[in-house]
């Protein structure tokens, strides 16, 4: 089968043998088409990703040349399940299976283990950690795409960190809490600001019997937000603090302390 990865630099594989697309601009057509996950994207949209404000004289042509030279690429790597890659009135269509792309696997795999965290908490867990485990960088690494690929990396970001949440919540439920604080406190300490990660962090530094570091760890981010956004913590975060000060039943291990969000 033919498969794509999106989430890291682009890849693109026959069986277990990769296949080289060579030339930016391929590489930015394949991006392109891939980032609208099978859906028909518009002449217009493809010059744009392309050439973006400065389209060449005769981009029409230009255009089908190099749909025709990643058609002829994709055919020549085909087997019993190929991508096609369909031209239609207005634009262009490529139809990738759902399970041969690493993006569209990964949103699969997140809304799975969403659905059933509340049921089956460490079922969950190891769904979204294999869901994780496809990223090999930021999305569309190494691609010199347009507008597409950019909202579409967005989004692919945007999905990443809520399925990072999502499991932090479920490793506390079960009791792991200690395993994760090591990547969560790097999570923190990154430039995104995130009060959730803060506050998972907070409740397994508590659990783990360090609750002097879980108020360290709020008032590092009070300062933060305070010097780099002129904001105040969210009134999720102030109750967490509260909690550990006063020691809340919602912060005993394996309790569920989401109910300390508003």
């Amino acid at each position: 089968m033919t498969r794509f990865a999106v989430l890291g630099p682009l890849e693109c594989w026959s069986g277990h043998r990769q296949i080289d697309i060579r030339g930016p601009l391929q590489r930015s057509l394949l991006a392109a088409l891939l980032a609208t996950e099978s859906r028909p994207v518009s002449v217009e949209s493809l010059v744009t990703e392309l050439w973006g404000d400065t389209p060449p004289d005769q981009w029409e042509n230009a255009l089908q040349a190099h749909v025709s030279r990643l058609r002829r690429r994709l055919t020549s790597i085909a087997d019993e399940h190929p991508a096609r890659l369909i031209g239609l009135a207005t634009g262009y269509r490529l139809v990738v299976a759902e399970t041969d792309l690493d993006a569209t696997t990964f949103t699969r795999q997140v809304a799975h283990a969403r659905a059933i965290a509340a049921a089956d908490p460490t079922e969950a867990a190891d769904v979204l950690r294999s869901a994780l485990s496809l990223w090999r960088g930021p999305a569309f690494a190494m691609v010199a795409g347009g507008p597409l690929c950019r909202a579409a990396a967005h989004r692919y970001e945007a999905a990443r960190t809520m399925a990072l949440e999502t499991l932090f919540d479920t490793e506390l439920q079960t009791g792991r809490h200690v395993d994760i604080i090591p990547r969560l406190r790097e999570l923190v300490e990154s430039s995104g600001l995130n009060e959730r990660f803060c506050e998972q962090l907070m409740v397994a530094l508590y659990r783990s019997g360090r609750q002097a570091e879980a108020l360290a760890t709020y008032r590092r981010m009070r300062h933060r937000l305070d010097d780099e956004l002129g904001v105040q913590p969210t009134r999720t975060l102030r109750n967490h603090e509260k909690a550990i000060l006063v020691h809340h039943p919602a912060l005993h291990t394996r309790a569920n302390h989401t109910t300390l969000r508003e």
